[in-house]
């Protein structure tokens, strides 16, 4: 039997067949018209309508994405019969109410994919993954974290069985993200919106963790925008199987903008009984092109280290993935890997951090999920 090469890892998700599939687009801003677009036009897929809250914004997306059909309003973009799948890029607290808009449009759409947080809780979430499942329609949610490079090369060694039996996984996150302005209205910083894609690689590597614990304190910087807790989260997964995974999300990183200088970066690092692998995520160098990168070594060659690159990027490259796997799962008439009913999970491990932090106890997963 020939030995696997260690440089050829999976890290690239898989597209699907037909890529002409219609796509209706709501919302303009940023992840639509830096991430999403680019990314759909790099992987020849079909987005043939746009609506925003802001037509102006609409229009000038339109135009450079080459998009023919500029709708007013996302209920007339919902009616317009020729669209098969929906890309929903807007703030979470308006999530729902979408939604049960383009299910009285199951005549035509088959398939959803939604930014997450998939509303703007657990129970919102439900209730978006019901509303989907009663109409016949594939809902996939853009856990976008999933389908970084690194990400998925790790996984790939995962499964391969280069690491062994995984022991202990870690991430380290020193980074200011931009945050979003409706943020401040519902008073979250980072478990929903940053925690959310650790959690979820956790989850998409080593599956779902019997509890955790959480800890959490305002960011300093933040704070004196608007009030609230999850600034720097803290947080221990603990699985059945004995591995431990943790993440330190830090979006204060010191006087960065205070005029101290700058140390930004995010490190993982996943220990097997048979391997080690590391890697860094680019994303925190946005808008600069920097790859994310792995390393890693196995008792299977022993004394070695692989270090496979590539020149894709998080941002915007692989947010090609969310749509791919929708597009291939409608293909192929099954359940995308970032399903609805997958992400509830998800959603109610990011609940469990914040009932943690709020009782200074470990919270079981099952308290939100059974």
């Amino acid at each position: 039997m020939t030995e696997p090469d260690p440089l050829d890892v999976t890290y690239l998700p898989r597209l699907p067949v037909r890529r002409d599939v219609p796509i209706g687009c709501i919302g303009a801003g940023f992840i639509m018209a830096d991430c999403h677009l680019v990314a759909y036009r790099q992987a020849g897929f079909h987005p043939v309508a746009i609506s925003s809250r802001s037509s102006q914004r609409a229009q000038s997306v339109a135009a450079r994405h080459q998009i023919p059909h500029v709708y007013e309003s996302y209920r007339e973009l919902l009616a317009d019969q020729r669209i098969e799948v929906v890309d929903i890029a807007v703030p979470p607290d308006i999530q729902l109410d979408v939604i049960r808009e383009v299910v009285r449009h199951r005549d035509h759409i088959r398939g959803v994919l939604a930014q997450k947080p998939l509303g703007i809780d657990y129970d919102q979430a439900k209730q978006i993954v019901e509303l989907c499942r009663s109409a016949g329609i594939t809902l996939a949610v853009n856990q976008n974290m999933r389908y970084d490079q690194s990400v998925r090369a790790c996984e790939c060694l995962l499964k391969r069985g280069d690491l062994g039996t995984p022991v202990l996984a870690t991430i380290e996150m020193r980074a200011i993200p931009h945050w979003m302005p409706w943020q401040e209205a519902l008073g979250w910083v980072t478990l929903r919106i940053m925690s959310i894609h650790h959690l979820d690689a956790f989850r998409f590597w080593f599956g779902d963790p019997q509890r955790v614990f959480a800890s959490v304190r305002p960011d300093p910087r933040t704070q004196r925008k608007f009030a609230h807790q999850d600034g720097i989260c803290l947080y221990i997964l603990e699985y059945e199987n004995g591995l431990r995974a943790s993440s330190w999300d830090d979006v204060w990183t010191g006087p960065a903008r205070e005029g101290a200088e700058s140390d930004r970066f995010i490190r993982w690092r996943v220990e097997g009984t048979e391997g080690l692998a590391q890697g860094t995520i680019g994303w925190p160098s946005y808008p600069q092109r920097t790859p994310s990168t792995i390393d890693y070594t196995t008792t299977r060659q022993p004394g070695k280290w692989h270090r496979p690159r590539w020149s894709e990027v998080w941002f915007p490259d692989a947010f090609v993935g969310p749509m791919a796997q929708l597009l291939c799962a409608l293909e192929e008439n099954r359940e995308p890997e970032i399903s609805g009913c997958d992400n509830l999970r998800t959603m109610a491990l990011v609940e469990a951090c914040y009932q943690s932090a709020a009782q200074h106890r470990a919270v079981e997963l099952a308290e939100f999920a059974g």
